[in-house]
């Protein structure tokens, strides 16, 4: 059996005869026992055939034919879809390709591709055991070369034992990378400093003052933990500072972050500090941050702290001031439709909102889809002018962009048309329908209701046009669904003294007081800034982008910018989403 592996004529492997020749040409041995026994090796049917196996096998593996030329066509597909996406309106082929490479039957295709080509087929030789006496621990020694990158590992003294264990390993970090460190595994020496006694502060200091290599003598754990990368992507909702922060086991392995950066978390091994990366940052290295469960758990201290001091008091405000949608208003040219006044009782919301604890949602990449668009949803404070960034994006394009035509219980006055600026109704109908939930916002002012309706958004989406809305930032609760996929801008006003001086400057008309044409007061500028804190506070994390109104030609054109970007870009959203 053995010797049908060898070549077909007897003779040994190229490889073989050029060692076994080298050998006798050999004149430095001085032991010819050892000599023979080289020689006998190396003629053995045994070895050869070994060595014939070998190369049949590496031949298989250049093998086009059979090796994968890639192990990752669905990320390649990503990119091909995110060149294809702007191009869509322009070339019918690139919509045709574009939706081609979307269905499920290909898509499942390529990640059943992905996962055979990661996999590594050939078998693998267990570890040659390390022959010791009972015992007697088996030790390894690691050297690592010191530079301004961290090492990427965390200490811990074992609660049971005593000693000083690797607790973590960093996603590629000079230890992840070198494969020879692992979590579990026991330091016994680091630079010949033995730290039985001593504690991870006292084993950090001898790492900082060690200079070019640093060499570590371990116990081996009994086994390895799988370090495979997840691929969940979040969006922050917070920001977080690992300097200032005093209960991260590692401030040099903590990852800075602001509210709304997107996270690419490679591990949750840990219940309390996860690993992430930024997502685009081309580093390898991945950054403790807190966990969703320990960052949650610390806002509801924080809030306990501050209620028990009376720093937090329950919302005492009854009601706000909003505008009813669809009000018409030429006459001011900044500030938009004249607002009426909305009754919201915001105690109970705000208070529920005030519940609601805001640290990571998970997120994917939302691709446009021809024909398909998301609406654009525009929230603020009162005054602050979405109302005339929504009219003059619908007077842009009208055939494109549409609002809905808000609902109403009040009779129909001289000059109105229904259906055009609004949709007149009796009260007991409106009532009936806003227990049923058919309405995305509504208000009463002066004895009457006036709502929008979510299926008024979507007959304008189906209609295949976007769908522009300026609700109460309230109305955030029922438009931000899987169904309608809403995209959200928060319009806020500029500083106190650019926001007196655009609108003087403009003229504009306070929509504060509809019998007295005026201009805003400086309590009204303070309001609408107080306000849009609390909008900010309460809902900016919902918002996908956010535009300063100081110049409104300057605003509108960023808004104008960002609707184009909507429909030609793939953009972070919640994953529940993405199907």
């Amino acid at each position: 059996m053995t010797a049908a592996l060898m070549a077909s004529d007897g003779s040994y492997d190229p490889v073989i005869s050029k060692l076994i020749t080298s050998l006798k040409e050999t004149e430095n041995l001085s032991d010819e026992q050892d000599l023979g026994f080289l020689q006998n090796l190396l003629q053995s049917k045994e070895l050869n055939a070994l060595v014939n196996v070998h190369s049949k096998v590496a031949k298989i593996n250049k093998d086009d034919r059979i090796a994968p030329l890639l192990s990752s066509s669905m990320q390649v597909l990503m990119e091909v879809l995110e060149l294809l996406a702007p191009r869509c309106h322009i070339s019918p082929l690139c919509k045709e390709i574009f939706h081609l490479l979307q269905t499920p039957h290909l898509q499942s295709i390529l990640l059943a591709h992905d996962a055979i080509a990661q996999k590594d087929f050939y078998p693998h030789l267990p570890d040659i055991p390390v022959e010791v006496d009972e015992d007697e621990e088996t030790i390894k020694i690691v050297q690592l070369v010191k530079s301004n990158e961290p090492l990427g590992a965390t200490i811990k003294t074992d609660e049971e034992t005593g000693k000083i264990i690797i607790a973590r390993i960093m996603h590629g970090g000079a230890a992840d990378r070198s494969g020879l460190i692992h979590v579990g595994d026991e330091v016994i020496e680091v630079n010949n400093i033995n730290v039985e006694g001593k504690t991870p502060s006292d084993v950090l200091s001898i790492l900082q003052n060690s200079e070019g290599t640093i060499t570590f003598k371990l116990v081996p754990s009994d086994g390895k933990l799988d370090q495979r990368e997840s691929k969940v992507r979040v969006r922050a909702y917070f920001n977080y500072e690992p300097e200032g922060d005093p209960y991260i086991p590692c401030k040099e392995a903590g990852l800075e972050f602001q509210r709304g950066d997107i996270l690419h978390i490679v591990s949750q091994d840990d219940s309390y500090w996860w690993q992430a990366r930024k997502e685009g940052e081309k580093t390898t290295r991945a950054g403790l941050i807190p966990s969703r469960a320990l960052q949650e758990r610390r806002i509801l201290h924080e809030r306990t702290q501050k209620e028990s001091n009376g720093e937090v008091k329950k919302g005492s405000c009854t009601s706000i001031c909003s505008t009813p949608p669809g009000s018409p208003n030429p006459n001011n040219p900044c500030r938009g439709p004249k607002t009426k006044k909305i009754m919201y009782d915001t105690a109970e919301n705000d208070d529920f909102d005030r519940e609601m604890i805001a640290t990571y949602e998970e997120v994917a990449k939302l691709y446009p889809r021809p024909g398909v668009f998301r609406p654009i949803v525009l929230i603020g404070a009162p005054g602050v002018g979405r109302n005339e960034l929504k009219r003059r994006l619908v007077a842009r394009d009208p055939e494109k962009y549409k609002s809905p035509v808000p609902y109403t219980t009040r009779p129909m006055r001289p000059g109105e048309v229904a259906g055009r600026e609004y949709l007149f109704v009796t009260r007991e109908k409106m009532e009936a329908d806003i227990e049923s939930g058919k309405f995305i916002e509504h208000g009463e002012y002066k004895g009457h209701f006036y709502g929008t309706a979510a299926d008024s958004v979507k007959t304008i989406v189906n209609a295949g046009c976007v769908c522009v809305l300026a609700p109460h930032y309230q109305a955030l609760k029922s438009l931000r669904t899987a169904q309608l996929k809403p995209y959200i801008i928060h319009i806020r006003p500029p500083s106190f003294e650019e926001l007196k001086k655009t609108r003087t400057k403009a003229r504009a008309r306070s929509t504060f007081d509809e019998n007295n044409s005026r201009g805003f007061t400086d309590e009204e500028f303070n309001d609408m800034i107080k306000s849009d804190d609390r909008i900010n506070f309460l809902y900016g994390h919902f918002c996908d982008d956010e535009i300063e109104n100081g110049d409104l030609t300057e605003a509108f054109e960023k808004l104008v910018t960002l609707a184009n970007k909507c429909e030609s870009e793939p953009l972070w959203a919640p994953a529940a989403w993405v199907q």
